[in-house]
């Protein structure tokens, strides 16, 4: 796998490269890389935010500046990007900036620890070399080793080269039908609801959706109170039954902590359902859930929608869970439209 690695770590490129760091964004994002540059001995040298959000203000002692305010500032300089997005007008306005500037995005993980880099694909190279051996076509192969190259770089290219359209996943990969018995896990609002039933045309045989996230979990009844055959619980998948602390601070992504709101989990095992399709998106426990479902899916072999980019061990350790359950899955990889690589997935099916 290592030598599909052509990149060198974008840390190392930051502090190299001598140009200024310009931070593009604000917030929790900013903050965590921030942390990290200093880690490095990376000074930033300013930080801007698109045109609308430009009031005056100051950011951890920086003063917000325009991007047309960096350019007149500096000849050249390197941009670091601070946010997730998949905002069609937002993503234009990355793909300007970077056709000027070279735009960063660098993978900081959302739950666990470590950086993606070089040396960490080095001392998991036999797993990595296993999974992109096993995937199920080339159009995978090409994609993983494109989402490991930006990760390890951060360079944006690979991530607008890979996306996928969501659609077509549903359509040529899962190829769900109206009689598909679904466990959704994770459920946000129902966002990812809506998108299965828009791929069958509205039909389904039954819904069992958890989300955690009281605020969330409000909107997914009311987002879902018009369907039929639906179930939703208020509580989230991991290996067994339990009781946890949860932040529930980060909307769409909150997430176990060490402080928060305890709710109930629960290995999905014990509920005995029949699924014949399940989506897990629950910022990084998707291998607690996994083992929660060891019984579910030997026995019933569900189609798989994976979330992979949470941990970076997510990227070798969920596709060998699954093949270790039954290998008789055919894994595909895909990443759709965002960045960072976020959406970066596997899908299974047999």
């Amino acid at each position: 796998m290592l030598e599909l690695i052509r990149e060198n770590d974008v840390w190392d490129t930051l502090k190299n490269d001598k140009k200024p760091v310009v931070l593009y964004g604000m917030g929790l994002g900013a903050e965590k890389i921030m942390a990290t540059l200093e880690s490095y001995s990376i000074e930033v040298s300013d930080i801007f935010a698109s045109d609308e959000f430009v009031r005056g203000h100051s950011f951890k002692g920086y003063k917000v500046l325009k991007y047309s305010e960096v350019c007149d500032k500096y000849n050249d300089f390197n941009v670091v990007l601070c946010f997730a997005t998949h905002i069609d007008g937002v993503l234009d306005n990355i793909r300007r900036i970077n056709a000027e500037h070279t735009v960063f995005a660098p993978d900081v993980p959302v739950a666990g620890g470590g950086l993606f880099c070089r040396d960490y694909i080095k001392e998991n190279e036999d797993k990595f070399d296993l999974v992109y051996n096993s995937l199920a076509d080339d159009e995978s192969r090409r994609v993983y080793a494109d989402i490991l190259n930006y990760k390890v770089s951060g360079k944006i290219g690979y991530l607008l080269s890979s996306f996928a359209d969501k659609s077509s996943i549903y359509r040529d990969i899962l190829r769900l039908t109206g009689e598909e018995n679904i466990i959704d896990l994770g459920a946000y609002d129902g966002d990812t609801i809506s998108e299965f039933l828009s791929a069958t045309g509205g039909e389904y045989s039954y819904i069992t959706a958890l989300e955690p996230d009281e605020k969330n979990f409000r909107k997914l009844l009311k987002n879902t109170e018009e369907l039929f055959d639906i179930t939703c619980l208020n509580m989230g998948a991991w290996d067994k039954r339990d009781t946890l602390i949860f932040d529930t601070q980060a909307g769409r992504n909150s997430k176990l902590s060490a402080k928060g709101k305890s709710v109930d989990v629960i290995d999905v095992d014990s509920l005995e359902l029949s699924p014949t399709f399940i989506k897990m998106d629950i910022e990084g426990a998707e291998m607690k859930a996994l083992c929660g479902l060891e019984k579910t899916i030997r026995k019933y072999a569900p189609k798989l929608y994976i979330c992979a980019y949470h941990r970076n061990e997510d990227l070798f350790s969920l596709p060998l869970k699954v093949l270790e359950l039954n290998p008789n899955y055919k894994i595909f990889f895909r990443h759709s439209k965002y960045i960072p690589a976020w959406e970066s997935n596997f899908y299974c099916v047999i």
